[in-house]
């Protein structure tokens, strides 16, 4: 499954009211570690379908970023019936990344 791109105006029915858990990555185009995190979690939401991976531009949508006080990017966060469960902030390595994330 592609990583899906959400908005301020979406966040909540495709994340917060998600049956199954969302993994988030908060990201701006101009941050080079953003975009190297990119690929790996493209190729994470291929091999999870009880998974759902989205993305969240900080610039474009600043108001959801505030909410969860998103400081440094690339910040991913785990949510489960509406609450971040887990997160990892920075470029990690994908076996770091699935284990904070709970993979």
């Amino acid at each position: 499954m592609a990583v899906a791109e959400v908005t301020d105006a979406t966040f909540e029915s495709d994340v917060l009211r998600s049956e199954r858990p969302v993994i988030v990555d908060f990201w701006a185009p101009w941050c080079v570690p953003c975009r190297r995190i990119s690929p790996i979690l493209e190729e994470m939401s291929d091999s999870r379908e009880d998974v759902r991976f989205v993305k969240l531009n900080v610039d474009d949508n600043p108001s959801t970023a505030m909410n969860y006080s998103i400081s440094s990017i690339p910040t991913i966060a785990r949510f489960e019936e509406g609450q971040v469960t887990q997160q990892a902030i920075g470029a990690l390595p994908k076996n770091q990344l699935s284990a904070q994330l709970g993979l």
